[in-house]
């Protein structure tokens, strides 16, 4: 009796343990950490501009490796999880077309998703496993579905699923609804990736946009300022000759020049900042994986206005 109950006992531990199938969500201890980060960037950049600190390096660098600690971290792992649901999600219709063969043999959707379990489906694998593991220990199929849509959360995987239980829970032949739900997967998956290829190529256009306004700015810098600069030296010299402040009519504010180049700096981080949000609106419609772009843009403004051209 006490080893039944102790084999009892020990079914229901492994049960729940195979029903704690939520995958560990990281975005809030990224967003914490990055957070974190960023609070100690900035009042490092705020020390910098009161004197407190002696680097080669200006209070703005420091913003800037600021807002670079919060996009990267995160847009890198929204990009990351978005690409791993986008190859499951891949795989999907290979998967529901084997458990509609099986299914056509006379099995039930709970032997048939066992079967089709011991096939190999990419990252979708170690999703179909959990789902037969679950069944074996005697959840239903209906259920262990469901579990999967959670863990996925997706519109397309909560659509199929969705039909699946329904039909399931209706009875009657679940191998042509899995049919048509695999056939309907594989359309939208198409016009998805064709979709993303289109789009892709104004994601293009936003970053030649981007790197087309970078170079504008070099231009301003290395070229014009320069010379506005000696215009203004040559024009105060002849001043002070000629025993005045500044010759009528002609003025120029050689002292200015500085804050232009602050200006140009900021309009960069601030193109770098939107352009890269578009980019990810129109690649994905995700402004969290535009925050990857963002990143991307910002070390580029940085690298080219902050280390090459001072």
């Amino acid at each position: 009796m006490a080893t039944t109950q102790l084999s009892k006992a020990g079914t229901e531990k492994a049960l729940k343990k195979i029903l704690a199938t939520e995958k560990s969500d990281l975005t809030i201890p990224i967003v914490i950490v990055s957070l974190a980060i960023m609070a100690g960037l900035v009042f490092v950049a705020l020390l910098d501009y009161i004197g407190s600190l002696n680097v080669p390096l200006e209070p703005i660098d420091w913003i800037i490796f600021a807002m670079v600690a919060v996009f990267g971290p995160y847009g890198s792992y929204v990009s990351k999880r978005e690409s791993h649901v986008h190859e499951i999600e891949m795989r999907l219709p290979d998967f529901l077309r084997d458990v509609a063969e099986a299914g056509r043999f006379g099995m039930t959707l709970a032997a048939a998703i066992v079967i089709a379990s011991s096939g190999r489906y990419g990252r979708l694998t170690p999703e179909i496993k959990k789902m037969a593991a679950q069944i074996e220990w005697g959840v239903p199929a209906s259920e262990a579905i469901r579990l999967f849509s959670e863990r996925v959360k997706t519109p397309l995987v909560t659509r199929m699923t969705s039909i699946i239980m329904k039909a399931n829970d209706a009875g009657g032949n679940v191998a042509d609804v899995l049919t048509m739900v695999s056939h309907d997967a594989k359309e939208t998956i198409l016009t998805q990736e064709e979709r993303s290829v289109t789009m892709s190529t104004y994601v293009m256009v936003v970053y030649i946009s981007f790197f087309v306004f970078i170079a504008t700015i070099l231009i301003l810098q290395l070229q014009f300022l320069p010379k506005m600069e000696e215009a203004g030296r040559t024009v105060s010299e002849q001043a002070e000759e000629q025993g005045l402040e500044e010759i009528p009519g002609v003025s120029i504010k050689v002292e200015n020049i500085g804050a232009v180049s602050f200006i140009f700096l900021l309009a960069v981080i601030v193109h770098a900042a939107g352009d890269g949000i578009l980019a990810g609106v129109i690649q994905k419609g995700s402004i969290s994986i535009g925050l990857k772009h963002s990143t991307i843009m910002l070390l580029a403004g940085f690298f080219s206005l902050r280390l090459l051209f001072t």
